[in-house]
């Protein structure tokens, strides 16, 4: 017997709830988020209290400051940590990492050792603490590693805290690793990430030089990123197979009600939401990640977490925690949390807002604009270096973020579109119309608002509005990548954006000073020297910058106008990724090699080619073996009975079927045609012929589930899958 809503909302009550003995409730949840933060993470308080001060301080010179790692220190450190692990009830030790699959990757082994008396003790080298060896083959490898070349390590990641994963039965010891090849390619996310970020640091600490800082010693991307994602009933996931084998909802009539009301956005969250969003969090904060904000999104049964900046890489890796723990919890409230960017069709999608900025070790954000950003020279320069990347490289944004689930999303009216383009905001592009034509000499003020009651504060007023239909937008002291899809690792974009941000600065840093060549050194030259930098790139970059409605059809014959790419498709962008330019600022930002970027290429096209593949052989499987036999079985009930009026009916089921059984064909007639040997043809095969069929077999499946008597129709609907929490 299955359970009920109501049944779940009691053991969510019974759970986090109990009654006092007066009438009033007591919560036996609450958390003291100070004492429990961090607390299964080897972050640096722990290694201070457990490492000598020497190892101390050599650790913290690689973590903090980009020193070499020494090896030496590896066995010591390696001692305290398995200490640790196993103070809290680790068992088992893995490295653990992020294979191009856009998952996360571990292999368990033991700390127990036997012993000469027939016991056992637990240990762990410092050779296990760095480097480990995974099958390298039986990951995507794009080509990098054959089949019977097996050979791969991890390699220990510092800079990234270990942390302990629980489980009702035990605990393991998880190390962030990367992963590389045999031959030395990376064939992970993380160490391409890495190497941009030395890439980005060496470039923006050479023009903070210029501009006569001399207390930063580096500089970080730093990125803060918003998690859309959907919680609904595990009973309905599990009677759903296209839920379960694609992540999204192969079928479904559109509902009576779906978002039109505007009244799930920010509405108060379902007790037994709110119960799941409550141990999530927890068990986030015990493994250091900082998140900040919950909250509903705008359809229904979908939902936001979102935490506080962190260093690119760290943020990459609790991305992942995050996500995961998403899934692992929803179950223990008989829920399934969903990634796909588009489990259910004419309702919003889900996406990631990647917030991108550069912060130096010394606190200074590089793109905080002040109160008078006319003023901020280094400021301008820094911002006008992302505004010209971002022009330069639209192709490679697009691409970072297309995915088949992503396309979806993109210009369906609930996200950016394919245009990649830049908002600044009202004051912004003012002081940068101002610097194009002549000197800035202020910056528009928000001032003072008013509410027309005494008794409320007048609130300060920024001086623009935000532009939530752009992909890229300025919004205070960071640029806000909207583009990127919920499902996927967010790092392959911030690769990108901190590898065209340091091509940026180290090109306009280069035009700065030979802007300077042979002039007097003093304050009123260099500040005419940045101003005509500036000036120079604002004016080659004007046409990615767009304020207006990104969603509007006249924006995208404007894009064109401007010489914009709108690479629609998934496929569309691929073919871009190796394009020459592509190729060679990769490589000469010694962030992926030609065979590395080759490689990634070939495993996107084979990824988007198996999830379309999958879709549709699985659109096939159910619409031949649940939907027909329910639409025949309703059809045949309404043949045997009299009436003009039911045989109306009947006639109108028929015709029904028949076009059903129609697109049904020419879906398996696709699905048998592959398109050609390679996985390029595959994939366009899947996009120029499988996608378009499925359509058309969804079009005539959800006009059955119109008219097929309820009792008979096998898939849980979308008014019961959306609505009942």
């Amino acid at each position: 017997m299955s359970r009920t809503v109501a049944d779940y909302n009691v053991i969510a009550a019974t759970k986090h709830v109990i009654g006092n003995g007066n009438g009033k409730s007591k919560s036996t949840t609450a958390m003291d988020i100070e004492s429990i933060f961090g607390e299964n993470t080897f972050g640096l308080a722990e290694m201070k209290s457990r490492l000598p001060k020497s190892v101390f301080k050599s650790i913290l010179a690689t973590i903090e400051k980009g020193a070499t790692l020494d090896p030496t220190i590896a066995d010591t450190v390696a001692l305290a940590m398995k200490e640790w692990a196993v103070e809290r009830g680790a068992s088992h030790f893995t490295h653990w990492f992020q294979p191009l699959t856009g998952f996360t990757a571990e292999k368990h082994d033991s700390f127990i050792t036997p012993n000469e008396g027939g016991g056992a003790i637990a240990q762990f080298s410092g050779k296990e603490l760095i480097q480990g060896e995974p099958d390298a083959s039986s990951f995507p490898s794009g080509g990098v590693r054959a089949t019977f070349e097996a050979r791969g390590y991890t390699a220990w990641d510092p800079t990234s805290p270990a942390f302990i994963v629980e489980n009702k039965n035990g605990s393991y010891l998880a190390i962030p690793t990367a992963f590389a090849s045999w031959g030395g390619e990376a064939l992970d996310h993380k160490t391409p990430l890495l190497r941009s970020m030395q890439t980005l640091n060496s470039a923006a600490m050479r023009v903070l030089g210029l501009f006569g800082v001399k207390d930063a010693h580096k500089v970080f991307s730093t990125v803060g990123v918003e998690q859309e994602y959907f919680l609904i009933d595990e009973e309905y996931y599990f009677r759903r197979p296209d839920l379960v084998t694609t992540g999204r909802t192969l079928f479904g009539a559109k509902p009576p009600r779906g978002q039109e009301l505007d009244d799930h956005y920010f509405g108060s969250i379902p007790d037994r939401v709110l119960a799941c969003m409550l141990e999530t969090e927890k068990e986030l904060y015990r493994l250091g990640v900082p998140v900040k904000t919950r909250h509903n999104e705008v359809a229904p049964g979908q939902y936001e977490i979102a935490p506080i900046f962190e260093n690119s890489n760290v943020a990459a890796d609790h991305q992942q925690l995050l996500m995961l723990t998403l899934e692992r919890v929803a179950r223990h409230h008989g829920l399934v949390c969903l990634m796909h960017e588009k489990p259910f069709a004419g309702i919003n999608g889900s996406g990631k807002h990647n917030n991108w900025s550069m912060a130096t070790d010394t606190g200074m954000n590089l793109l905080e604009p002040g109160d008078t950003p006319h003023d901020n020279i280094q400021f301008l320069f820094f911002c006008a270096a992302v505004i010209r990347a971002v022009h330069r490289h639209q192709d490679l944004l697009r691409i970072s973020v297309a995915t088949a689930g992503n396309d979806h999303r993109l210009g369906a009216n609930e996200a950016p579109p394919a245009i990649i383009s830049i908002f600044l905001g009202e004051q912004l592009e003012d002081v940068f119309k101002q610097l194009e034509s002549g000197p800035a000499t202020e910056s528009k003020q928000g001032g003072l608002m008013g509410l027309g009651v005494k008794t409320l504060p007048n609130l300060p007023r920024h001086a623009g509005d935000r532009n939530r239909t752009s992909p890229f937008a300025f919004t205070g002291n960071k640029f806000e990548f909207r583009a990127v899809g919920s499902s996927q690792s967010v790092s392959f974009p911030n690769i990108v954006l901190n590898v065209i941000v340091a091509e940026s600065l180290v090109e306009m840093g280069d035009l700065l000073e030979a802007e300077l060549a042979g002039k007097k050194k003093n304050k009123a030259v260099f500040e005419q020297a940045v101003a005509d930098v500036v000036k120079a790139v604002i004016h080659d970059s004007k046409p990615i910058i767009f304020g207006g409605d990104n969603y509007a059809d006249a924006w995208h014959k404007e894009a064109e106008k401007r010489g914009l790419l709108n690479l629609r498709t998934t496929m569309d962008a691929y073919e871009h990724l190796l394009d020459e330019k592509n190729i060679k600022l990769f490589e000469r930002a010694e962030v992926l090699s030609e065979v590395e970027l080759r490689a990634r290429e070939e495993i996107l096209v084979e990824q988007y080619f198996i999830k379309i593949n999958i879709e549709a052989e699985t659109t096939e499987y159910l619409a031949r073996t649940y939907l027909l036999p329910a639409a025949v079985k309703y059809l045949s009930q309404l043949s045997g009975v009299g009436g003009k009026g039911i045989k109306s009916v009947a006639d109108t089921v028929e015709k029904a079927v028949d076009k059903f059984c129609k697109k049904l064909d020419k879906l398996s007639e696709q699905n048998r045609e592959l398109g050609g040997d390679s996985v390029h043809e595959k994939a366009r095969h899947m996009r120029d012929n499988v996608i378009p069929a499925m359509a058309e077999m969804r079009t005539a499946a959800d006009a059955l589930e119109a008219l097929v008597a309820h009792d008979l129709w096998p898939l849980p609907t979308y008014r019961e899958i959306l609505w009942i929490k």
